[in-house]
């Protein structure tokens, strides 16, 4: 039975340059259709195929076994450079590496998200920008904008909508600034610095009560001698 199997594969097996040809051609068909579908990521499987094609071309003579070592080889390679090169200016690598990274990122609802499972697209999510999401309380319907206000160890993040522009986010900022704030004032020395023109008022009115006090005593020791120079009159 398997040497019968084996007979059929042999009739059915194609010329090494016709399956050179058919690799060129799917490999090219490929790396075309990436171009209407961006992401889709078709171009690392067309280049391998049209890498493998060429090679079988040249060789004239490879058999199957060995194009299919090179398209492995060739896809391999191929994957490697569209991550190093960074062509959709994503971070090179499946999914961020830090998922701390993830708190505050902006993304949309694919599927509907709900307490306990949905999933969603983030805006700077890396190779594979789509993650396992959960609200905090309500369901979020498929295309609401959202912010991650949880990494969740990368694994589920924890999600919630934009509303007017404000999330949880932007009101703990504001918080810690107003508490900030706070903070500094109350660190302010609150004696005030005296000035120049203080000191000099402060002086002038020190002078204008003694000058007021002199004169109340010459003024008492004048009226003293007018009683005493009346006394003789009296007598």
């Amino acid at each position: 039975m398997v040497t019968q199997a084996i007979s059929v594969v042999a009739q059915l097996s194609l010329p090494a340059e016709t399956l050179s040809l058919l690799l060129i051609t799917a490999g090219l068909g490929l790396s075309i259709l990436e171009a209407f579908a961006p992401g889709a990521h078709f171009v690392v499987l067309g280049v391998s195929l049209l890498a493998t094609g060429l090679v079988g071309l040249l060789l004239g003579t490879a058999s199957p076994l060995v194009l299919s070592g090179l398209v492995v080889l060739f896809g391999s390679a191929a994957l490697l450079g569209y991550r190093e090169f960074d062509i959709y200016g994503t971070t090179g690598s499946e999914q961020t590496s830090d998922s701390n990274s993830l708190t505050g990122t902006y993304g949309r609802v694919t599927e509907r998200v709900t307490p306990t499972q949905g999933q969603v697209k983030l805006d700077a999510g890396g190779f594979d920008p789509y993650y396992s999401a959960r609200s905090v309380d309500d369901e979020l319907t498929a295309g609401t904008e959202v912010v991650v206000v949880d990494p969740g160890g990368g694994n589920v993040l924890t999600v919630e909508p934009l509303v007017g522009g404000v999330d949880e986010i932007d009101r703990a900022l504001a918080t810690e600034q107003a508490n900030r704030e706070t903070t500094n004032s109350e660190n302010e020395d609150p004696t005030p610095t005296p000035t120049p023109n203080s000191n000099m008022t402060q002086t002038d009115d020190t002078q204008s009560d003694e000058q007021r006090d002199s004169e109340s005593e010459s003024g008492l020791e004048s009226e003293s001698e007018r009683e005493r120079e009346r006394e003789p009159d009296l007598s």
